[in-house]
């Protein structure tokens, strides 16, 4: 087990109507200005986004609206944000939304908080915000994690380029996570948010540190249950408990309690994210999905005990003690089913990516030649090739 921090600030409020105390929230941290930032029309038809507002009108709380946020959220519709919170002296960022919002939201907040930087140069140049406006959300999709999470990631249309990074300043100062408010979230998303809350464990479960008992144990748990959750999820949309376990294991995905010890690096998500910012149209989880298998099949040999220990402990496969690799790749083939019968792609063919881009995906995917992706197996442009070719 390596050495490690955790740090988890983010304070959460769970449970049944729990988006009512809201205004009651934003007045007990004494913030007077609040940007209310949010996606497309499902947040005003629902009648979230008023039951919101009044409850900040009825603390006497003002605020300002913008909406808009798409899935991968766009550098543009952030600095329209950072220029709107400036320009009116907000002092809080509140998310309505699910992980895009999020994102947008934590963007903002760092560019409204260092107005000296160009916001998109945290992503590129290694350099972090030195402060930025404090963030709190209400969420409404159980998927990326941000709720919780250090994490931020931008997609700049201009350049065709999807990149992230993580800051202390991109921690919530509280979330809101009311089950009820999935409902509504389509088969679809849903089956997205369940890919997403896996890949975000499963990223940090294959890492090539060794003896961290304890950690394995949590991941393989909370994959289980996201498993089973997400079955549920996909035939009864309205099922409480199986909304509210993968509303809580999203949260615990990805706020490193399942990497605790180990270190890590989610290559697969670094390749969704080349892919996703070509294609704007590719949902994240969608992308994932597609990926995911070809990367384990490309990597297992180098690790095939790691990929029989899953296989037997998540799905219960017997292991093949004489050759440990055949009960990896079925560990793998019951993960590429299980995807299939959410109605996720497990291809880039299906996903409608064009062959003849993919050598330019890979090219992306090592900063131009600047990195490779450590990992189980190093990765390097040849092998993120490799990858993607198997995924056609």
């Amino acid at each position: 087990m390596e050495n490690f921090e955790f740090y988890t600030p983010t304070r959460m409020i769970f449970g049944k109507d729990t988006q009512h105390q809201v205004g009651k929230l934003v007045k007990e941290y004494g913030f007077k200005k609040v940007l209310v930032h949010f996606g497309g029309a499902s947040a005003k038809k629902s009648g979230l986004l008023d039951q919101v507002l009044d409850a900040l009108k009825a603390e006497g709380i003002q605020y300002l609206t913008l909406g808009g946020v798409q899935a991968n959220p766009t550098l543009a519709m952030a600095r329209q944000g950072i220029k709107l919170c400036l320009e009116e002296q907000v002092d809080f960022i509140l998310a309505v939304g699910g992980g895009s919002v999020l994102d947008s939201s934590k963007c903002i907040a760092d560019g409204a908080g260092n107005p000296e930087e160009d916001v998109w140069d945290f992503f590129t140049k290694g350099i972090l915000p030195k402060k930025a406006l404090p963030v709190g959300c209400i969420l409404t999709l159980a998927a990326s994690g941000s709720e919780m999470s250090a994490s931020c990631v931008i997609t700049n249309e201009e350049e065709g380029l999807k990149r992230g990074f993580n800051s202390v300043t991109h921690r919530p100062l509280f979330s809101i996570c009311n089950p009820e408010l999935t409902y509504s979230v389509n088969k679809f998303q849903t089956g997205c948010g369940t890919v997403d809350i896996m890949m975000h464990t499963l990223e940090r479960y294959f890492s090539p540190t060794k003896d961290t008992m304890l950690t394995d144990r949590i991941a393989e748990g909370l994959l289980k249950t996201v498993i089973e959750a997400g079955t549920v999820a996909d035939q009864k949309p309205d099922d409480y408990e199986a909304r509210a376990s993968l509303m809580w294991a999203g949260s615990l995905s990805h706020n490193n309690l399942t990497s605790a010890g180990r270190t890590f690096l989610m290559q697969v998500h670094q390749l969704e994210h080349e892919l996703s910012g070509m294609y704007p149209r590719i949902a994240h989880g969608a992308g994932l999905s597609a990926l995911w298998p070809s990367w384990a099949r490309f990597v297992c040999p180098a690790a095939p005990e790691r990929f029989a220990r899953y296989a037997v402990k998540v799905w219960n496969l017997e292991m093949d003690f004489e050759n440990p690799m055949n009960t990896a790749l079925a560990g793998i083939q019951a993960t590429e089913d299980f995807f299939k019968s959410l109605g996720m792609p497990v291809s880039l063919r299906e996903l409608e990516v064009d062959p003849e881009r993919l050598e330019e995906m890979a090219v992306k995917c090592t900063n131009m030649g600047k990195r490779t992706l450590a990992g189980i197996r190093e990765l390097g442009k040849d092998e993120m090739l490799e990858i993607y070719r198997m995924a056609m």
